[in-house]
């Protein structure tokens, strides 16, 4: 005898509807349903191991607290984490406006009945355009490792389109693991990627490798981080886009947002195809949440047409200086035909996009310049520091770095997974660990500031390091 349960929320719960339900389909239960359509041999017989639900609406949200009481979030700790999700300051008016009902979904309706949605996603591209000096902006992907992964495949098509059969995908080995791992598996099917090695004195791409790899002549796309995962800005950025170039490869680069106020987009030094997070524009941390992607491209219909995600564009009305806005060039994407599309894409991130044009509208080109300033006043502070530790090298490479700084444990005695652990105890989240990710580094870790990071922070983490390794 199954249980019945009238559930507040979910229609068609009450047990005289369902079993009307039930008798138009000829069953006696839902069981039923599941046993005609699951083999018998996959079908779990048992009871899974899961708690009684919760009836309570009060119930459920004090076991819910309960449970995220027990974290510890970046407001109790000092954090320098960073390594893909970051720390910033969020602007009131970005969660004033994103939590508007207009605007409180990450779905768009169609151009009559979501007007003011779609003007504002243009807004955000046409922002997004102005900071990366780009004619194109597509609407939001998943996160960054979305967005890397379809400009990836992006690449692939515009050869293909071209008559061109490329499909080698070159990466600096100092990318983003989490990022690499994500287009390993999703660019599978379709292209190669091959990391190039960097130089082991600066860290930089490795550009005799990277030549002799594109004169093989199946080289796609050639991919790098500007600043890289490790921090440090890629100094060789227009050599690698000239020889992607001359060996007619796609450059595509990833750069960090909230440098752009202080440093060069990508796409004035060569680069194709931008692509990268909205994160640090207006979102908070959220638990590791709050991500999305943008791609980005000069107005080149070869690089417009492989585009997988909406694209919003305005047009003119019959009213003098009225416009309408809306979706453009629909049928490349999964909105205009599932079969036929690029990619299939969902729209879960739509939100953030507006937020992220509420926040570099609120913070302006001024705004994003003292945004980076600050961060590289911090990152120079905190390295000068570090480096007045015995047994640690902060920034062992010697570039030029944003934001965050790799720090060299390796002659202190520790590794950097029990200093992070003694580290809890000051109240301070030290940097990622680097110890599995880039074995060759040996015990090394990033270390992450902002514009948010004090200077007593900074000190206080010197202090503790300092009795840590004493």
């Amino acid at each position: 005898m199954e249980r019945s349960f009238v559930h507040p929320y979910m229609p068609n719960s009450v047990p005289e509807v369902k079993q009307q339900l039930l008798d138009e389909l000829g069953v006696k239960s839902v069981r039923e349903i599941y046993e005609s359509i699951i083999p018998k041999d996959l079908l779990y017989k048992g009871r899974l191991d899961l708690p009684e639900p919760i009836h309570s609406e009060y119930e459920l949200k004090k076991h819910v607290t309960d449970i995220l009481n027990k974290n510890i979030s970046t407001e109790e700790y000092a954090s320098f984490l960073g390594a893909g999700c970051y720390k910033h300051q969020v602007p009131a008016i970005c969660d004033e406006i994103n939590t508007r009902g207009e605007f409180l979904t990450a779905y768009c309706g169609d151009t009559y009945s979501d007007h003011g949605k779609m003007q504002a996603i243009f807004e955000y591209a046409s922002m997004m355009g102005e900071l990366l000096d780009a004619d194109v902006v597509s609407y939001t992907t998943y996160d960054a490792g979305q967005s890397v992964c379809s400009s990836f495949r992006m690449a692939v098509r515009i050869q293909s389109a071209a008559g061109k059969e490329k499909s080698v995908i070159l990466v600096p080995d100092t990318m983003n693991p989490d990022i690499f791992s994500q287009a390993d598996a999703y660019c599978r099917n379709v292209a190669e990627i091959e990391k190039v090695p960097h130089v082991p004195e600066t860290g930089l791409l490795d550009m005799k490798e990277l030549k002799e790899r594109l004169e093989k002549g199946n080289v796609a796309a050639v991919f790098y981080e500007n600043p890289s995962y490790l921090g440090f800005f890629e100094e060789q950025a227009e050599e690698i886009a000239r020889l992607a170039h001359q060996y007619d490869a796609v450059c595509i680069a990833q750069p960090q947002v909230s440098s752009l106020g202080i440093a060069e987009s990508p796409m004035n030094l060569g680069a194709d195809i931008v692509c990268g997070d909205i994160q640090p524009l207006g979102m908070h941390l959220q638990y590791g949440g709050g991500q999305a992607g943008f791609i980005a491209s000069r107005q080149k219909l070869e690089y417009m047409e492989q585009f997988p995600t909406y694209m919003y564009g305005i047009a003119r009305t019959d009213k003098e200086g009225a416009y309408g806005y809306g979706r453009a060039m629909n049928y490349r994407c999964s909105h205009g035909s599932r079969e036929k599309a690029n990619e299939y894409f969902g729209t879960e991130t739509g939100l953030w996009g507006i937020t992220a044009g509420v926040y570099l509208a609120s913070m302006g080109p001024q705004g994003m310049y003292e945004l980076g300033e600050t961060i590289l006043l911090n990152l120079n502070y905190l390295t000068l520091r570090l480096n007045e530790l015995k047994g640690v090298k902060a920034n062992p490479f010697g570039r030029s770095n944003f934001q965050e700084v790799l720090v060299d444990f390796n002659d202190s005695g520790k590794t950097a997974g029990e200093i992070n652990r003694a580290l809890l105890e000051h109240r301070i989240f030290g940097g990622k660990d680097l110890s599995r990710e880039f074995p060759g580094l040996g015990q090394c870790a990033l270390y992450c500031v902002s514009e948010l990071t004090t200077q007593g922070e900074m000190d206080a983490l010197v202090d503790a390091l300092g009795q840590i390794l004493r």
